[in-house]
């Protein structure tokens, strides 16, 4: 598969198979995020893989009771360890990081014939206390990671010409 087909093959699941990752994809997957880049190359970053069963089920409730988080198989967390670094254009660095790192492993995890949800909706402090994760770190975004219990399905996107300026803003 290359790259613009894992594109476009990529969506969102919200369902999926109880059949266990091989670590060896979780390892590609994870691969996938260490050599993303960052700013000055900080990889100001940690990647908190969940497996159990009951972890993942607390997860679940701290996103917003999104019960489907805990069917998949592994919940990535991925945690921002400077927040407070903020790049000369005024962005803070970790939502640019993060993000690209993200990105890659969704990718990857197309690849190799899993999905993934890439999950905003949750309460930081509720995950900080289930991960253990000191409160000067923010994390960013939970990801589910395992293979889709349903079938493809489409994406609806906006055209070239309704999302693309070229010189100025118009």
């Amino acid at each position: 598969m290359d790259v613009k087909e894992a594109i476009r093959e990529r969506r969102s699941v919200r369902s999926y198979k109880s059949e266990e990752i091989p670590e060896e994809d979780l390892n590609l997957i994870l691969e996938a995020a260490r050599l993303a880049p960052s700013a000055r190359n900080r990889q100001s970053w940690k990647f908190i893989v969940v497996k159990d069963k009951k972890r993942k089920e607390e997860l679940a409730h701290a996103a917003a009771e999104q019960a489907f988080i805990s069917e998949a198989p592994v919940i990535i967390a991925a945690v921002a360890i400077e927040p407070e670094y903020v790049m000369r254009c005024e962005v803070p660095a970790y939502a640019v990081d993060l993000a690209i790192a993200i990105d890659r492993m969704t990718l990857q995890a197309v690849e190799l014939g899993l999905g993934t949800c890439w999950i905003g909706a949750f309460y930081q402090g509720q995950v900080k206390n289930i991960l253990q994760i000191p409160n000067r770190y923010k994390v960013v975004a939970l990801l589910p990671v395992g293979y889709s219990a349903t079938s493809g399905g489409s994406k609806n996107r906006k055209s070239l010409e309704e999302i693309v300026c070229y010189e100025t803003f118009r």
